[in-house]
């Protein structure tokens, strides 16, 4: 992958880490391989606004459909989407893309979000050095 869509990933992964400053905390979800959070149900329109900020295409359960490639292998990396699930992504136009899975609780009381890149055949080299911006964007 060249360079400069690396070091764009990295400003896109360091500007969105830092629009969640003081509104959420976050840690490694080494399952899915992706910076993890969870918070009170209440604070959702505040966590949209700032995700839309970032990744402005959102998928449900039933536009997923119709979506590009990668977000359908994203979708099934993470096992499927159910309703009331969302999945948040970047430009699918790029070559590469930031995407924020969205899992409401059972409960109704919580929210999950996971955040990570996906780029289809990247370089075991570039995967390491995104994952390491990731852990290091979102401090985890």
């Amino acid at each position: 992958m060249p360079d400069e869509i690396v070091h764009r990933l990295e400003a896109q992964l360091e500007n969105l880490a830092a629009a969640f400053c003081g509104v959420l905390e976050w840690k490694w979800d080494g399952r899915f391989k992706t910076a993890l959070a969870e918070f009170n149900a209440g604070k959702k329109d505040e966590v949209l606004g700032i995700l839309g900020q970032f990744l402005t295409t959102t998928w449900d359960s039933a536009s997923v459909k119709d979506a590009p490639d990668a977000v359908l292998q994203v979708k099934k990396s993470l096992g499927g989407l159910m309703p009331g699930q969302m999945l948040l992504t970047s430009d699918v136009a790029n070559e590469a893309l930031i995407y924020c899975a969205w899992w409401p609780w059972g409960n109704g009381q919580k929210i999950s979000i996971r955040v990570a890149l996906f780029s289809e055949g990247m370089a075991a080299e570039d995967v390491g050095r995104l994952t390491d911006a990731l852990r290091r964007a979102f401090e985890i």
